[in-house]
């Protein structure tokens, strides 16, 4: 694996795991590699700095620390959301609202009239309880919920 440290034609700065520098080229010419900011996908590596190895005896000093365990979970109201998870957030609400149809309340009724075939199957997204929810999933009609944002433009 190979970590880069990454910027958009915004001047964002994130970073990303490839298995290998042919891998991020690949992605990147595919379109496939995008700021989590903004969104562009006009991303290219930043200046890093180098690894630089410091002989035996510090991979040996690194070898011998103990490994720390894993730092407890976070509850999710722990503080604000990041912006980077807010800007994801709120471009997935732009696509399910350009890509589906909004059908309220009704949501689990529609749900399952595609289902039956009953109606055009197509993307929905609505209102429903968690109960409803769960009864759609048993009944094995595949629902998600989605953290709803505000919008970005406002």
């Amino acid at each position: 694996m190979i970590h880069y440290q990454l910027r958009c034609d915004q001047d964002h700065r994130f970073d990303g795991w490839y298995k290998d520098s042919a891998a991020f080229e690949k992605l990147v010419k595919a379109q496939l590699v995008e700021c989590p900011v903004c969104g562009s996908q006009s991303v290219s590596k930043a200046l890093m700095s180098p690894a630089v190895a410091r002989g035996r005896a510090m991979a040996a000093e690194r070898v011998e620390e103990a490994p720390q365990p894993p730092s407890p979970p976070q509850p999710a109201a722990a503080g604000p959301m990041p912006a980077q998870m807010m800007a994801l957030l709120q471009r997935m609400r732009s696509e399910v609202e350009k890509n589906c149809d909004y059908v309220g309340e009704g949501f689990a009724e529609e749900a399952r009239r595609m289902h039956r075939g009953e109606s055009e199957r197509r993307g929905i997204y609505g209102e429903t309880s968690d109960g409803e929810a769960e009864a759609l999933r048993e009944e094995g009609i595949e629902v998600a919920r989605l953290p709803w944002v505000p919008r970005a433009d406002g």
